[in-house]
């Protein structure tokens, strides 16, 4: 697709890859970067993950879906959307950064973590906040239903199912994997601050190692975190958007979203397309009844189902290796989108 060749040329990323399916057939496959590259897909671990874990637990009768939980999902817990825990956990443990740092040692940053997250104050008044904080509690959560950590639950109850080969998360302290394609993200750990964030924490940056997850809170907590920390290939991310779209991870009630929080357009652990400047263009989820869901990822990827054109369509890109401040990925993504349905004639 030429616009993919226009996103390098335009410095909105370094390297993408594309896959399509509409009405259970592949269609597109395209990019610079090899099918076989895998990307840190940042926030998608929060649909590619912790929704469809709890959604399978859920259906298993594991986990009863509360309203506590349902809040999480929803991103009306009251938590605020992110805090920098890592900071203090590097001060604490400065030995992080190490190679060699022992696996104890990053066990007990992880937990502190936790602890910050489950502690932190919550807002008393009812509104749509996205929220990190609330993925990581609601992970943890997971975790004790499943009776696993929640890197070994996704694996049990996603990536074997659906025969996923690359998508996993990368934890420090586990012995580096197999040699693999992985598109570089920041090169500094703590990374610079995302637009926004400016002056948060004060900790020294140091020269990090290649292949880690890119965000700092999932990096303290060994790299698995209910909302970052996973990795994967383009067709991996489509391949969960087709299982979503078959049913195989299905909500209580139709997809939609939040009618009791007013202005949110968040569905269950999903997104859906804004009324304004949605990421997935001005189009895709317009075409029917059912709508569309989705969601993004920090460093550039995204997965966007259309529920009534039966259209699954995963972007992989990893922009943030041109800067945390390269924000061209916002106004890149609905024209993406715009130029898929062109293509298929949508």
């Amino acid at each position: 697709m030429k616009i993919l060749e226009d996103g390098v040329a335009q410095g909105v990323f370094p390297f993408a890859r594309a896959e399509v399916m509409h009405q259970g057939r592949h269609v597109i496959s395209a990019g610079n970067a090899p099918a076989e590259m895998v990307f840190d897909l940042a926030s998608l671990t929060k649909v590619m993950c912790t929704t469809t874990v709890c959604l399978d637990l859920v259906a298993r009768r594991q986990l009863e879906l509360t309203p506590a939980l349902e809040d999480l999902l929803f991103h009306r817990s009251g938590l605020p959307a992110f805090l920098p825990f890592f900071a203090e956990a590097l001060t604490t443990w400065p030995e992080l950064q190490e190679p060699s740092c022992s696996p104890e040692t990053r066990a007990a940053a992880r937990a502190h973590v936790v602890a910050a997250a489950r502690s932190t104050p919550r807002a008393t008044r009812r509104a749509a906040v996205y929220s990190d904080l609330g993925f990581i509690i609601l992970g943890e959560a997971l975790a004790d239903a499943g009776g696993a950590t929640l890197d070994a639950l996704f694996v049990k109850h996603v990536a074997d199912p659906l025969g996923l080969q690359s998508a996993r998360y990368r934890r420090l302290s586990d012995p580096p994997p197999a040699p693999l394609y992985v598109a570089a993200t920041g090169d500094t750990r703590p990374r610079e601050p995302a637009p926004g964030q400016e002056g948060l924490w004060a900790v020294q940056q140091r020269p990090t190692r290649p292949a880690e997850v890119d965000d700092d809170n999932a990096w303290a907590m060994d790299g698995v975190s209910g909302h970052a920390g996973l990795f994967g290939t383009a067709a991996d991310v489509m391949r969960v958007g087709q299982a979503v779209l078959e049913g195989r991870f299905a909500p209580p009630t139709p997809w939609g979203p939040d009618r009791s929080t007013p202005g949110s357009t968040r569905a269950l652990g999903f997104d859906t397309p804004s009324a304004e400047a949605s990421s997935a263009g001005p189009r895709f989820g317009r075409k029917g009844p059912k709508g569309a869901i989705g969601h993004t990822g920090f460093t550039g990827t995204s997965l966007w189902v259309d529920l009534d054109r039966q259209l699954v369509v995963a972007l992989c890109t990893n922009r943030v290796a041109l800067g945390r401040a390269n924000v061209k990925i916002r106004e890149y993504r609905p024209a993406f989108h715009e130029a898929v349905l062109d293509t298929l004639h949508l």
